[in-house]
Parts: structure tokens; C-alpha cells; sequence
């Protein structure tokens, strides 16, 4: 691996139901997703991303080979501030599972499960 690179490229996080799961992330994040594509027998949206910016890209999956699940892999979702986002998951179905925390130097988290039982992380430096 290239020691220049971020080591995350890309994450999916799988949902069941995915016109829940795209409407719920919208209402969090105030993004819309972009269909990327038909996946077999499932389908894929995309977060919007800018080509070159930091961080990585990523989207929602739904296919017959995986699902939404607790204690898999974290995606940490950056934000201004951890508790607007937090706030906007409870209202769009979701449920706060660690309100804002502080990490020391490196700033504030909160957990959240998402409106298909998955459980994502938000982190912010305020």
C-alpha cells in the first residue's frame, strides 16, 4: 500500500430497504445519492463525492449477499458539528446510541444506528 494514500478508497453499507435507507441518509446529511448502478440482483447509491477531496467515497448497497448489521466495520461520517447530525438521524428514524463524546485532541464523535439497524459513526472537530 502506498504510504501516501489514505487506506480507506471506498465503503458500502448495506441496507434492506433501500428507499428507507436513501431517504434517512438524505435527511441526515442533506445529500442526495446518485444511482450508480444495478448490482446483480441488488442496487447501489452513491454518496456524492468530489473527485480529488479528502476523505473516501462511498454508498449504500442493497443485494442479496450481504445486510445491515451491528459490531461489523465503523464508517465514520465527518461534520461540523456531531450533534446536528446526531439530532437529524433521531428525527429521521434512527436512534442516538452515543451522544456526542469528546476524544481529546482529536474532537467529538457520536453514534447512531441507521434506519436499517446499522450503526455508523460521526466525528467532528467542534
Amino acid at each position: 500500500m502506498d504510504a501516501a494514500v489514505n487506506p480507506v478508497g471506498w465503503f458500502e453499507i448495506y441496507v434492506a430497504d433501500m428507499s428507507r435507507a436513501r431517504a434517512f441518509y438524505t435527511a441526515v446529511f442533506g445529500r442526495p445519492l446518485v444511482q450508480l448502478s444495478e448490482v446483480g440482483e441488488g442496487e447501489m447509491f452513491a454518496f456524492q463525492w468530489v473527485e480529488g477531496g479528502p476523505g473516501a467515497a462511498g454508498a449504500l448497497i442493497r443485494h442479496p449477499m450481504g445486510g445491515p448489521a451491528k459490531g461489523g466495520t465503523m464508517v465514520y461520517f465527518s461534520c461540523q458539528d456531531v450533534t446536528n447530525e446526531a439530532n437529524r438521524a433521531a428525527q429521521a428514524g434512527g436512534r442516538i446510541i452515543q451522544p456526542k463524546m469528546a476524544i481529546g485532541q482529536y474532537g467529538h464523535i457520536a453514534l447512531i444506528e441507521d434506519s436499517e439497524g446499522n450503526l455508523i459513526g460521526l466525528h467532528s472537530m467542534q
